[in-house]
């Protein structure tokens, strides 16, 4: 099987244009292709996963990444998928997302000499002179046609700047740029950014001609992807700091069953044919299917050797009494008033839920225990000494953390 009929068959595309010509580029490692990343944070988050697998799997096939990074757009913001106006950054902020989406990167793709490469935006669009790129690109662009686009009509109700309103232009012209300068001939992106990814295709083709090759492709689930980014207990990220191994193991062996299997096979680098056998799996085999999932993409985000910790960890949460190598969190001094620290603190501190509202919620749900206990109080305190010993605190059925000084 090739690269573009593996793709499909794991649930990857989802629309594309030109499709004899974009099968013939990906099978023959002929396609320059981007994918954008605009620098919201300091880490990238599990909802850029999928774009950076796909990466990979293209790149392992003979074709050539370009990683763009938003340094550009980032001072103007998305507005796909909002309700609302991104918070501005300053640029200071911006260049440093930049250098961390770089480094994170690079686990995932190879920027030797001749390889991928990375790019900022920031390069052209912080030049442009604004009367310029109006007659440049202005007449390219219908309004009508614009506010037809979901990423905007989802919007007019609430709102939508001007400011937004340019993103679609100014992403259009990436690829023009990157056409220009690397001759990038692909583009890739989630279906929330179909409208944006037209507009860049159509861009070059007014520009440079109908002969000229750009071709767009959208992948099945990106959008959701996003959307996977946040849990009850925050952001699941990418940085080990932000989000530790187990935290990330955790997040995906807590898949639901119904999508065990195509997280499986869109994410991982598994053969199509031991996925396929998996199809038939149900009940407690599912949990198996978990166990898999979690183990390999927290060893392609994390190696191998956390990938090992943190199911070894998991799976000792399970062995009755057995809190060794459990996950754990410290308190320190400044947790504790008059000797004692009280229950929201604790969940807190472990992660277990982002914010002292939430662990009231949590508390008062019934869905809370300390070493086997269940709570409910939301007063309840413990003692220093007993903290000291080692607690094991537990917010429903599969997330832990063993509490210490």
């Amino acid at each position: 099987m090739q690269i573009y009929e593996e793709l499909v068959a794991r649930g990857l595309i989802a629309q594309v244009t030109n499709e004899g010509e974009i099968r013939e580029m990906v099978n023959n490692g002929k396609a320059v292709f981007y994918i954008g990343f605009d620098p919201t944070a300091d880490s990238l988050h599990v909802g850029h996963f999928m774009a950076l697998c796909l990466m990979k799997r293209l790149q392992m096939a003979g074709n050539k990444p370009i990683a763009l990074i938003g340094g550009g757009t980032a001072y103007i913001g998305d507005p796909s998928g909002r309700t609302d106006m991104r918070s501005m950054m300053t640029k200071e902020t911006i260049e440093h997302n930049c250098e961390c989406f770089k480094k994170q990167m690079s686990r995932f793709i190879d920027f030797g000499e001749g390889k991928a490469m990375m790019v900022n935006n920031a390069d052209w669009l912080l030049d442009l002179n604004y009367v310029e790129l109006l007659r440049e690109v202005g007449a390219c662009f219908s309004v009508n046609r614009m506010l037809t686009a979901e990423c905007y009509k989802q919007r007019m109700e609430r709102g939508l700047s001007f400011l937004e309103f340019n993103y679609m232009i100014m992403q259009s012209y990436d690829f023009l740029e990157l056409y220009r300068r690397y001759g990038c001939n692909m583009q890739f992106g989630g279906d929330d950014q179909w409208s944006n990814m037209l507009g860049g295709t159509e861009l070059i083709r007014r520009k440079l001609g109908k002969d000229a090759h750009a071709m767009t492709i959208t992948l099945l689930l990106n959008s959701e992807g996003k959307k996977m980014g946040k849990t009850q207990s925050g952001a699941v990220w990418l940085d080990p700091n932000k989000t530790s191994p187990y935290d990330f193991y955790q997040y995906w062996r807590n898949v639901g069953d119904a999508d065990v299997l195509k997280c499986i096979r869109m994410l991982t680098f598994l053969p199509l044919e031991e996925i396929d056998a998996m199809d038939k799996w149900e009940g407690s085999q599912l949990n198996k299917a978990k166990e898999i999932l979690a183990y390999e993409l927290t060893k392609l985000v994390h190696g191998e050797e956390e990938a090992e910790k943190a199911q070894g960890a998991a799976r000792a949460v399970f062995s009755a009494g057995d809190s060794e190598n459990m996950p754990t969190a410290q308190l320190s001094d400044e947790d504790f008033v008059d000797g004692k620290v009280d229950i929201i603190t604790m969940l807190v501190k472990a992660g277990l839920v982002p914010s002292r509202s939430e662990g009231r919620r949590a508390l008062e749900q019934g869905g809370i225990t300390v070493d086997g206990e269940k709570v409910s109080d939301i007063k309840a305190t413990y003692e220093k000494d007993a903290v000291a010993n080692g607690i094991v605190l537990r917010r429903g059925k599969k997330a832990f953390k063993k509490i210490t000084l």
